[in-house]
């Protein structure tokens, strides 16, 4: 096995144990059926022909075809290199180039061209920049909102994922008072392994986040990638520690290794897991809850919203006791 990266660099002592692991064969389970409805056509010949770019795309993601057909897309902000490296993601880490101040603007006329019901903006962790990133996150909802505002269906709804960017409090402020619809931030595995998993972020920390968004008023969302090493009885422990902090929806899934450099699947989630996982987050009280093999934190992201935005009304409306 060679001890160099596809992009020429050196691999890191991590990814050369991880590059021991061939790459897992899937179980029959992990499959998924192209259904393309009109919507989907129309978004599909209108992103290349207009030389869009969106991470439902690029990234291959299985649930596409009804993402699109519903409307929603998700966009990657920031640059293709991050400053912190997860062990099963797919973004490279290194130094990003410098900031991109007219990024926002062409994000939210993308959005604008492809008529979006909903668009989730995620991104990559700058911690080079002064204030993290915080600026590009809030404007990219901000040129939303204000490009989409006399859309004739109405404004496109925003899903912000953001970093922890180390719960400095201005830099959250900063990102809060952009008002997306749903504050997303995924904690993604459990305590015991999330160091490994995870070095660059702190487990508590990412609940903080969660609970600040709360506070601040924001639907809050976070996700749990499932095969990774944890044990059912942490994944239970994570939900309830989730929804303490003040999460209302979550998405839970399986971990789909993205090359040989990343984190080993330790195993294959069954499909009734996880509509047991599902029953279980009900019964905790998260607002919504989507919870699959080949589910992905944007998956079905506006009905999500619509849940809680329900839940929100039917706690506001009912009686005191």
């Amino acid at each position: 096995m060679s001890a160099v990266a596809p992009d020429g660099r050196k691999m890191l002592r991590l990814e050369v144990r991880n590059s021991q692991t061939p790459i897992e064969r899937k179980p029959e389970w992990i499959k998924t059926r192209a259904k393309m409805g009109p919507e989907y056509s129309r978004l599909q010949k209108l992103v290349k022909s207009e030389g869009l770019h969106t991470v439902c795309q690029e990234a291959g993601c299985p649930n596409i075809f009804e993402c699109w057909e519903d409307r929603e897309a998700t966009f990657l902000i920031g640059g293709d290199q991050c400053t912190r490296r997860c062990d099963f993601c797919q973004i490279d880490t290194g130094k990003p180039q410098a900031l991109d101040r007219d990024e926002p603007r062409r994000v939210g006329e993308s959005v604008v061209t492809m008529d979006l019901n909903y668009a989730t903006i995620t991104g990559v962790a700058r911690d080079d920049l002064e204030d993290g990133g915080a600026w590009l996150y809030a404007e990219t909802v901000r040129q939303i909102h204000a490009l989409t505002a006399d859309r004739e269906a109405g404004r496109t709804k925003v899903e912000l994922l953001i970093p922890d960017f180390n719960a400095v409090p201005e830099q959250l402020a900063e990102v809060f008072s952009s008002r997306p619809e749903v504050l997303a931030h995924n904690v993604e595995t459990v305590p015991r392994i999330f160091k490994r998993i995870r070095p660059g972020f702190r487990y508590e920390r990412s609940l903080e986040v969660i609970t600040r968004a709360r506070e601040a008023g924001l639907v809050t969302k976070s996700n749990l990638i499932l095969g990774m090493g944890e044990t059912r009885e942490e994944v239970s422990e994570a939900l309830q520690d989730l929804y303490d902090a003040g999460c209302e929806l979550i998405t839970i899934t399986q971990y789909l290794r993205p090359s040989v450099r990343h984190h080993p699947v330790e195993r294959w989630v069954k499909p009734q897991e996880f509509v047991e996982l599902k029953e279980e987050a009900d019964e905790i009280g998260y607002s919504g809850v989507m919870s699959g093999p080949l589910v992905r934190s944007s998956y079905r992201a506006g009905r999500l919203f619509q849940q809680a935005i329900e839940r929100r009304g039917a706690v506001a409306a009912a009686p005191a006791v």
